[in-house]
């Protein structure tokens, strides 16, 4: 199994479209940190056909117990991925 890295992606964007790979890099970066900050605001990012990224905050109730001496924190922020329909027919072709 490969792993899709950043720069493979850069690579791979540039190979297919024929742009610089500085300028596929930049995108890409945006790209993450536009994520990155609209999950950390409590957006999900739907990319239709491919999948939903999304943060749901937990309760974990009043007795969350403690961690190395600390005590837990009550909400806790957990990231989940669902795969489209689409997506998951592909997989299983595969």
């Amino acid at each position: 199994m490969t792993t899709l890295t950043k720069n493979l992606m850069v690579y791979e964007i540039g190979r297919r479209t024929r742009l610089k790979n500085r300028e596929v890099r930049v995108v890409v970066e945006s790209l993450m940190e536009v994520w990155a900050e609209s999950l950390a605001q409590g957006y999900r990012i739907e990319l239709e056909h491919l999948f939903v990224i999304e943060t749901q905050l937990i309760d974990r109730g009043t007795s969350t117990g403690t961690l190395n001496g600390r005590v837990t924190p009550r909400y806790i922020k957990r990231l989940t991925l669902r795969t489209s329909k689409r997506l998951k027919q592909r997989l299983k072709c595969q």
